[in-house]
């Protein structure tokens, strides 16, 4: 069995691609900019929100981080 665990955000790349920062981001998603950073650096975001900004960012959910593959044994 595959699981798939996010490694890193690509959020500050994606907004780089589409000429946004944070602060333009934030008004367009009512998400604080507080979140939004913590979303670059550590914290794994909710799916209500990767919803919201990927539809924003005009990307799938699953382009907002690097992924990893865990190989496990059944």
């Amino acid at each position: 069995m595959t699981n798939y665990k996010a490694k890193k955000s690509n959020l500050k790349d994606l907004l780089a691609k589409n000429g946004m920062d944070l602060d333009s981001l934030e008004q367009n998603t009512q998400i604080p900019k507080s979140q939004l950073n913590d979303y670059i650096s550590k914290k794994v975001m909710n799916l209500n929100a990767a919803m919201t900004i990927s539809k924003e960012l005009n990307c799938q959910i699953e382009d907002l981080y690097v992924w990893s593959l865990e190989e496990k044994l059944s």
